[in-house]
């Protein structure tokens, strides 16, 4: 059942679309996916900018349709450069989908137009879905992001206390879909996600500036920093040891993950210490570092160790082990913290 400030906000739903519509072709941010836009540039952005920031995607999106302008070119790459592009970005497993979507993509006919019809394509979902066809072809669907979320629940003023971003997806799909531009659905849902990434903040929102201001009941009420509400996720806290071994030769040991590896399958990381790589009695940790994934926290403690005879005849029999010279490194896959790391250390 809708609340009072739903239907308030349907009612009014001709007035919001085209303040809204205004307000995004005066102030909408200049892409290079919005730039002579296509299906495939379509399809690269939203799968780079999910869980990564606009302005980091920028350059990596401009080398990737640089070096794979379409479905077909970036059908036929192998699947170690495409990750070696997409370094730096993290969340590996969206580059592996978006590999694995071109080449199930270069073989149909022709792209789906409908969000029901890329759907059921490998590696998309229902946000990606909605966004690819109703940007691409104006399939007049509602594209619901954590951004989006936060319009529509400061609009209605939702004090619900959602338990994770997807319930509080599922939670404003429904008036997401009632309020959808039909005619431009597209331009409706980027003005929707760009008004949250611009001004409806999560912290400190410009409410002065916001074009929908006055369709806002969080706004009226002063509780538009308040919402949306989420229950408290508690941190997951990890320490690892690391052993960084480099031999006379200046070549580094490095751990490329195997397909195991649902998240780092194909990537290189400084091995963790452990088994074959033991650390020495009372080491103290050339470099310490952390990184969060999620609501996961890590510490990670480098250790410099030897490389000995012994060492070389341990890790001979780990085969997710190999030896990186110096001149090979440049074309190793690694994660970004570790190449960032590497580069700190050698």
């Amino acid at each position: 059942m809708l609340s009072a400030e739903a239907e308030t906000l349907i009612a009014n739903a001709d007035e919001f679309r085209r303040d809204l519509h205004v307000w995004f072709d005066a102030h909408h941010r200049l892409l290079p996916w919005r730039e002579r836009p296509s299906v495939y540039k379509t399809v690269v952005s939203e799968f780079m900018c999910q869980q990564t920031q606009v302005g980091t995607v920028i350059p990596y999106f401009e080398r990737w349709v640089a070096r794979w302008p379409d479905f077909e070119s970036l059908a036929a790459a192998d699947e170690a450069a495409v990750l070696r592009a997409w370094e730096g970005l993290g969340y590996y497993s969206r580059a592996r989908r978006l590999h694995a979507l071109a080449r199930e993509v270069a073989r149909m006919p022709e792209p789906p137009r409908t969000a029901d019809g890329w759907i059921e394509l490998p590696g998309v979902g229902a946000y990606t879905a909605a966004a690819i066809a109703s940007i691409a072809f104006s399939d007049p669907v509602a594209v619901v992001d954590g951004n989006v979320v936060r319009v529509i629940s400061r609009l209605v003023c939702d004090e619900r206390v959602f338990k994770d971003n997807g319930a509080a997806v599922k939670a404003v799909e429904p008036l997401a879909r009632a309020m959808v531009d039909p005619v431009f659905p597209g331009d409706f849902n980027q003005a929707m996600m760009e008004l949250g990434a611009t001004v409806c903040y999560r912290r400190r929102p410009l409410c002065a500036l916001c074009p929908v201001r006055e369709h806002c009941a969080a706004e009226q009420r002063g509780l538009a920093e308040e919402l949306p509400k989420f229950l408290p996720r508690e941190t997951q806290r990890h320490e690892v040891d690391r052993a960084l071994v480099i031999d006379a030769r200046g070549a580094v040991l490095l751990r490329r993950y195997g397909p195991d590896s649902p998240t780092l399958s194909g990537l290189c990381e400084i091995p963790a210490a452990g088994g074959a790589l033991r650390l020495p009695a009372r080491a103290v940790p050339e470099l310490v570092r952390k990184r969060s994934i999620a609501n996961r926290s890590y510490t990670e403690n480098i250790y410099r160790v030897k490389a000995t005879d012994a060492l070389r005849r341990r890790v001979a029999g780990d085969s997710g082990l190999f030896w990186a010279a110096p001149a090979e490194l440049a074309a190793v896959t690694l994660s970004g913290p570790h190449r960032k790391w590497l580069g700190e250390l050698l």
